[in-house]
């Protein structure tokens, strides 16, 4: 189908582009950007006030199938990635069964692809079962589609599997994907503290962060792999990560939308909504994490989408499940924090469009030049949002499966800045607003 997007703001952080103008897609990619005369479109859409953007890359987000199929299927969950301008995201290899067999990941990426909501990049299990002991066959899953190797929330204790995970990496030039935390100081359900202290909460000391990331840093010293610090969450490793990029390591990070906005005194009288991983830090953390994504010691913002069940949040704080829905919020939340740190709109999209496919570099394929982007020639994966709306999140709007975030009107009490119109995927409309 040709499409016309007509009179939208054009913003595409990776080029620089900042104008009003027209935006034609033909066979699923832009074929034109600016004045558009003659296109014979078949559908046009009506952009006049709103932003056109690239479309948004999420570097983390459960799916939740195969094996969690109750707590979302892959079909409501991409939904919500397209209700909330997402068109391409990473999902973690935490699923039952784990990605550490190809043909798990082929029929992954084929269920997707026939949704033709979302483009879904799967990272393989860096060991097998994500037990910390045998390496998976990287080589096979990569040819299978996975764009990178995660132990997702399950840490390496044995640090001898992990420097060879990450000397294999190394010399093959796949990148793996660590959250830094310590097995054994990562055992808390709160962030220690005062309010951990307070509540009778387990704790999970900042040094589980810090532990993990000097013990990273040191192998990549000595590998020289590539390895993406997935959702940090404290000041001191904010810290260490601008340390290592100074020195030169090659690493990247994320935060999660969740730290970025909260902090453990949210957490309020044992409010499970807030039972998150990583856990909610001190405001001071909370506002390093702002500073890093700001300057760009953090690379990107993750929407950390973990779809939840009623009854897995009906418990007492210490046994609910950790997570919350995010794929319809990282948008608005990025926006929201460029507003409180008088940011301009360009930096806001950067962090979850450009800065996120610079992170997945040569793993993108032939995607790598222009998803993120609105160039003439690249796919057309645009994201069209009105900058000036408003809304309150409540489960009845999400079209996840997973109605929990501790973003809800009804336990935040404010609303989120702007509203996704139309989605569009290679050049197919994926979404648009009622």
């Amino acid at each position: 189908m040709k499409i016309l997007i007509k009179g939208g703001w054009l913003i595409d952080p990776a080029s620089n582009l900042d104008r009003i103008g027209d935006v034609a897609i033909a066979n699923g990619r832009i074929v034109h950007l600016g004045d558009v005369a003659d296109f014979g479109a078949e559908r046009t859409v009506d952009a006049t006030g709103l932003i056109v953007a690239p479309g948004l890359v999420d570097l983390c987000a459960r799916l939740r199938e195969p094996g969690h199929e109750h707590e979302g299927l892959l079909e409501s969950e991409l939904a919500a990635a397209a209700a909330g301008g997402v068109t391409s995201l990473v999902c973690p290899p935490d699923t039952d069964p784990v990605l550490d067999e190809p043909g798990l990941v082929e029929m992954l990426k084929f269920r997707a692809r026939k949704l033709s909501r979302c483009r879904l990049f799967p990272l393989g299990a860096l060991t097998r079962q994500l037990s910390g002991t045998a390496l998976t066959e990287m080589a096979e899953l990569t040819e299978a589609g996975c764009i990178g190797f995660s132990q997702a929330e399950v840490p390496i204790k044995d640090t001898l599997v992990l420097s060879r995970a990450l000397q294999y990496a190394a010399t093959y030039g796949y990148t793996v994907w660590l959250r830094p935390l310590d097995a054994y100081l990562g055992g808390g359900v709160a962030a220690s503290g005062a309010v951990a202290t307070r509540l009778g909460l387990s704790g999970v000391p900042v040094s589980a962060e810090t532990v993990a990331l000097h013990t990273i840093f040191e192998l990549v010293r000595a590998t020289g792999a590539r390895v993406h610090l997935c959702r940090l969450s404290s000041a001191a490793g904010v810290e260490l990560v601008r340390a290592a990029k100074k020195e030169g390591l090659p690493v990247t990070a994320d935060v999660s939308i969740n730290s970025l906005h909260l902090s453990d005194v949210d957490i309020g009288y044992f409010d499970s909504a807030m039972r998150l991983t990583p856990p909610l830090r001190q405001g001071r953390d909370r506002d390093a994490l702002r500073a890093g994504l700001a300057d760009g010691t953090l690379d990107a913002l993750v929407s950390d989408h973990m779809p939840v069940t009623t009854d897995e949040k009906a418990v007492p704080f210490a046994e609910a499940t950790p997570g919350a829905t995010g794929l319809e919020l990282l948008l608005s939340l990025s926006l929201r924090w460029a507003q409180d740190s008088g940011l301009p709109l360009q930096r806001a999209l950067a962090v979850i469009t450009a800065e996120p496919v610079r992170v997945l570099g040569g793993a993108l394929g032939s995607l790598a030049d222009s998803a993120g982007r609105l160039v003439e020639g690249g796919v057309a994966d645009v994201c069209v949002f009105d900058a000036g709306a408003s809304w309150a999140v409540t489960p009845e709007l999400l079209a996840s499966q997973g109605k929990h975030t501790p973003f809800a009107f009804a336990s935040s009490g404010f609303e989120l800045p702007a509203r996704v119109r139309t989605t569009l995927v290679a050049g197919h409309i994926a979404y648009t607003a009622e």
